[in-house]
């Protein structure tokens, strides 16, 4: 959101102390919080499918059953598929695969059309019209229309979605307020914002931007917007106060972290956990939770999260306090206290400010490394700041909570360690993993640019910029498509993963689209056309 930190910076200093008043659910949700997965719908028929390698792990929580659960557990009771074949014909006869959609698809898009005018060609394309119920899948039918990323991610992702809706214009205002309508909706539904509108994705969240998408809605005067949603804005914040995901620190003063309500492997990627549950010593059940608390962070899977970053199995994300998290749920009590003040509700006004002033001051005290000059995430087995290098420091200059002299530090730093010839790395390390070097990622690009901005840093904002755009344009130019994610160090489409790179791609369009309609000085990168001799991007910095 343009303008937030200098937005958020401003309610802060305005902040009366008060008492803290303890928040509460202010929504009820309803039984669909309730619906199993499919791992539990089809017990023994699910692991044993997903185990087999005969469908894509997606493509297997993705299908629609042709028979209600109960009568297919009936079938396959009855049947007792012994072998790969039978098992893959009762796969056929009761379920529906989804159709993925073809890289074709995309790059016929692109003929004779320029990089800015590709990707409003994307947005129909990516378009889904308010769910049909009546089949039951694992799908959370939503009751508006939505954009989803693309490729294997065939519903809307949460932070993905606020990306997303960054590059959308003024011609797109509808489907910009269908999209906060289903967040909205889900929270009523649920209590929180899912991972994405599947059953398997509900015991998870994701990190919290609903209050930036409420705040695009009504841009220069996001205090209207959040008025109108103040309901489910605070009911997203008890989601993130209440159980496990706050921590009480030895001081008194409570951050957040990551985490998940389940301790088995993710039915989206049973047979990758289970994989590596199986090469690893630790409780099962533990390293199960783990894993899917980095899900829920947006970073799966970075060594952020990893005691040994060339292994997967020692992931402790739930004993990490990330600064991003935090950083965000800052962010959402300064917009709560703003949507208050609009509603004239002084109580709820100067509580939620008095919340957001103890963060900003508990994450200078835990989350602020003095000897390297960056936020970072805290250690609590070790009691110490991790002290790895990755983008998530920039967080807390794009929501404002950082002092001049913290963002100056923070500016050299990044400059220092994470700028790379085709952009920000999301971290220096090279470890196999998608959310580490040399993968550089739009969501963290526009953190990163509007951030520096907002706090002077404009040359090192602008630098940064031009290098993701040339990457972005160089790639479209070479082969007619956005994808999910860049390799910013060779400057090419990225890797690694558990999954192959993804096209589309919803919030590679929408960053790139918002940098190139805000800024005069890159239009030239929205004029890039495909197939072109590519030379312009053949020298990077």
């Amino acid at each position: 959101m343009i303008g937030l930190a200098a937005f958020l910076l401003n309610a802060c200093q305005q902040v009366t102390p008060v008492a803290v008043i303890p928040a509460q659910p202010v929504l009820q949700p309803s039984a669909l919080a309730e619906r199993d997965p499919p791992s539990l719908a089809y017990p023994g028929l699910f692991q044993r499918v997903a185990l087999s390698g005969l469908v894509d792990p997606k493509d297997w929580v993705d299908a629609k059953p042709k028979l209600p659960p109960p009568l297919i557990n009936e079938a396959y009771a009855e049947a007792r598929p012994q072998t790969r074949e039978d098992l893959a014909e009762f796969i056929d006869t009761y379920f529906d695969l989804p159709d993925n959609n073809p890289i074709t698809d995309y790059v016929a898009l692109a003929e004779d059309l320029s990089l800015r005018k590709h990707i409003e060609a994307l947005w129909p394309h990516l378009t889904r019209n308010a769910d049909d119920s009546v089949r039951v899948t694992s799908l959370i039918p939503l009751p508006h229309p939505y954009i989803v990323p693309g490729g294997r991610f065939r519903e809307v992702y949460y932070w993905d979605a606020y990306f997303t809706m960054t590059g959308l214009g003024p011609g797109h205002d509808d489907i910009k307020q269908s999209m906060v309508d289903n967040f909205a909706w889900l929270i009523r539904e649920t209590g929180h914002v899912p991972n994405a509108n599947r059953t398997y994705y509900l015991s998870r969240s994701q990190p919290p931007f609903f209050f930036a998408m409420v705040g695009l809605l009504s841009p220069g005067d996001e205090a209207a917007a959040w008025a109108d949603y103040l309901p489910e804005l605070k009911a997203e914040y008890a989601f993130w106060m209440q159980g496990e995901r706050a921590v009480t620190l030895q001081d008194g003063n409570v951050l957040n972290r990551y985490w998940d309500g389940r301790d088995v492997p993710r039915d989206e990627s049973f047979i990758q956990d289970t994989e590596t549950a199986h090469q690893s010593d630790r409780p099962k059940a533990e390293l199960y939770r783990e894993l899917r608390a980095g899900a829920e962070s947006g970073w799966d899977f970075s060594s952020r999260w990893l005691e040994d970053p060339k292994d997967l199995s020692t992931i402790q994300t739930t004993r990490i306090l990330p600064v991003d998290l935090n950083a965000l749920l800052y962010g959402l009590e300064l917009a709560i206290a703003a949507g208050c003040e609009q509603a004239e509700d002084p109580v709820c006004n100067a509580a939620f400010m008095a919340k957001a002033e103890a963060r900003k001051a508990a994450m200078n005290i835990w989350l602020w490394d003095e000897a390297r000059g960056v936020f970072g995430d805290y250690d609590l087995d070790a009691t110490v700041p991790t002290q790895r290098d990755s983008a998530a420091s920039l967080y807390p200059l794009f929501l404002g909570l950082a002092t001049q002299t913290q963002a100056d530090r923070t500016a050299a730093y990044t400059a220092e360690h994470l700028l790379a010839p085709g952009g920000l790395m999301t971290t220096p390390l090279n470890t196999g993993q998608q959310w580490d070097a040399p993968n550089g990622w739009a969501p963290l690009h526009w953190i990163a640019v509007k951030g520096l901005e907002d706090y002077g840093h404009v040359p090192l904002a602008d630098d940064i910029a031009e290098r993701w755009l040339t990457t972005v344009s160089r790639t479209y130019c070479e082969t007619g498509k956005l994808v999910e994610k860049y390799d910013v160090v060779t400057v090419r489409p990225g890797g690694g993963g558990e999954y192959p790179l993804q096209d589309g791609f919803g919030w590679t369009n929408g960053v790139t689209a918002a940098l190139i309609d805000t800024n005069p000085n890159y239009s030239a990168y929205g004029d890039t056309m495909p197939g072109e001799t590519c030379e312009r991007y053949a020298q990077t910095k």
